[in-house]
């Protein structure tokens, strides 16, 4: 009886408890189903099963596509020969260690000496449909040979219209039309923080985009360091990824505007570590302007030395302001001079455009030509002024500076030709005068032969004949000069000419 009766409760128990949780799962499934209503209508949630759909669209201003797709077919990759110079390991400079941190150690592969052609790559932009082409100056320096090969993989021979070594830009020329092409946009509107993105040809791999932001601009990193100090750099800084090979690419913002041409990395291994250059297109366009133009850049100046203001120098010079470029002294006859700019004054402002860095100030200033106008205003103690100044070439003068045709000479009975640029990439030098008729002239006591070439006297640099005749003259009133060269056979050699015994 007992048996039956706890049979009979546990069989009670168990359609109570059947019942509770069924009434249970009755009583959720209402809630549940509400739940799953109200997150499936919520628009701000994204579910995995969503992000699974191609036709996903990404939010508006993140979506690098379309600047990708538009720019990607005018990036070409440059391919460049170069034939083995003369002379031994003597001849071949290999780059300081100080700028191979920016450029690479590929870059020596065309500055070496080695037994046979050797072969460089870089990127360039199109910038017109008719064929001209926007890249570095160092992509092509000493090159033999050009080719670029498009994105659609059509090859054509290159020809060089003209360099700018002060802004590493070069433009080249192929025979072609109806290219696609990238358009200028304005480097002054670009925002620090803004998205960018890089398109080139890193380590041979065609047509490729990497994205990052504008970390800085008005940078000054010291690549272009030249013997005239005339090297021009205001780079905006960017973390998008560089490497060798991308140099001569573009730099495009998200509307697939072309807003610099990316130039160097800062790197101690020679590959990206964070941060890349690019030349600012406010620059870029007026270059490239002046040489379709003039085949030559018209490089105008205002003709101050500038110090940079910042605490030690406002507390030596009781300045009340940290802002601003200090100038230091002015060069004789200059356009600063003229417009009535002092020593101790400091430069605030060009047309309108802040500057605090000499990177800013020459930035503003490169943008002009010789004749060109510009508004200073300037702190003259704490007195706010503005001067108008007439912007003059290197000479001096508001002349436009036409490309020169170096000419032969005859100087002291013997014949100095200028070197053909075969001569030049043969034997890595960047001009000279060549030397012929020495044993008819003047020069036949100095043990010059025929067809040594001259490519600097004391501490100057030749580049063309007329160089030699006016270092020379120099040089009588100092009592002589060491002339030095190459021969044609790479032989470097060393003459003093018309110093005593």
């Amino acid at each position: 009886m007992q048996a039956k009766q706890m049979m009979l409760g546990l069989l009670g128990s168990a359609i109570l408890g059947g019942g509770v949780a069924v009434g249970g799962y009755k009583l959720l499934e209402p809630e549940q189903a509400n739940a799953n209503q109200v997150v499936a209508a919520d628009p701000n949630v994204r579910y995995t099963s969503e992000l699974r759909n191609s036709n996903y669209v990404v939010p508006e201003g993140l979506n690098f596509v379309a600047a990708a797709s538009s720019v990607t077919p005018a990036v070409v990759h440059v391919m460049t020969e170069y034939a083995p110079k003369m002379g031994g390991s003597g001849n071949g400079q290999r780059m300081d260690p100080f700028l191979r941190q920016f450029f690479g150690d590929d870059y020596d592969q065309h500055h070496s000496p080695q037994a046979g052609p050797q072969m460089g790559s870089g990127s360039g932009v199109i910038i017109a449909a008719n064929g001209y082409i926007v890249t570095n100056n160092h992509v092509i320096d000493k090159a033999d040979k050009i080719e670029v090969v498009l994105d659609d993989k059509r090859k054509y021979k290159a020809e060089l219209v003209g360099t700018d070594p002060n802004t590493d830009l070069a433009l080249l020329k192929v025979d072609a039309t109806s290219l696609p092409f990238v358009r200028y946009g304005n480097s002054d509107n670009v925002k620090v923080g803004e998205w960018v993105l890089a398109v080139g040809n890193p380590f041979n791999l065609n047509s490729t985009v990497t994205a990052g932001i504008i970390s800085a601009k008005g940078r000054n990193i010291n690549i272009l360091r030249r013997e005239d100090n005339m090297g021009i750099e205001s780079f905006l800084q960017t973390d998008a990824v560089v490497n060798p090979g991308n140099s001569g690419g573009a730099l495009v913002n998200l509307n697939g505007d072309l807003i610099g041409i990316n130039s160097a990395i800062a790197s101690r291994s020679g590959a990206f570590e964070g941060y890349s250059f690019a030349v600012p297109s406010s620059i870029v366009s007026k270059v490239i302007d002046d040489l379709l133009k003039y085949k030559v850049v018209q490089r105008a100046l205002l003709g101050v030395n500038i110090r940079e203001v910042d605490a030690t120098l406002a507390s030596e010079k009781k300045l009340a302001s940290l802002n601003g470029v200090y100038v230091m002294g002015l060069s004789k006859n200059s356009s600063a001079a003229d417009a009535g700019i002092k020593e101790g004054d400091i430069i605030t402002e060009i047309n309108g455009v802040k500057v605090n860095t000499s990177s800013q100030l020459q930035e503003q200033v490169a943008r002009f030509r010789p004749g060109d106008k510009i508004k200073v205003a300037l702190l003259r103690g704490s007195d706010p002024r503005t001067v108008t100044a007439t912007l003059r070439n290197s000479t001096g003068t508001t002349d436009i500076i036409r490309e020169e045709i170096a000419k032969s000479i005859k100087y002291e009975g013997a014949t100095l030709a200028p070197v053909s640029k075969q001569e030049m990439n043969k034997l890595g030098i960047e001009g000279g005068a060549k030397i012929s008729g020495v044993r008819s002239s003047n020069f036949k006591a100095t043990g010059i032969d025929d067809g040594f070439i001259i490519t600097r006297i004391d501490k100057s640099k030749v580049s063309k004949p007329q160089d030699v005749q006016q270092y020379l003259e120099a040089a009588k009133e100092n009592q002589g000069a060491l002339v030095e060269g190459v021969y044609p056979d790479g032989r470097k050699a060393y003459y003093p000419i018309g110093q005593a015994e």
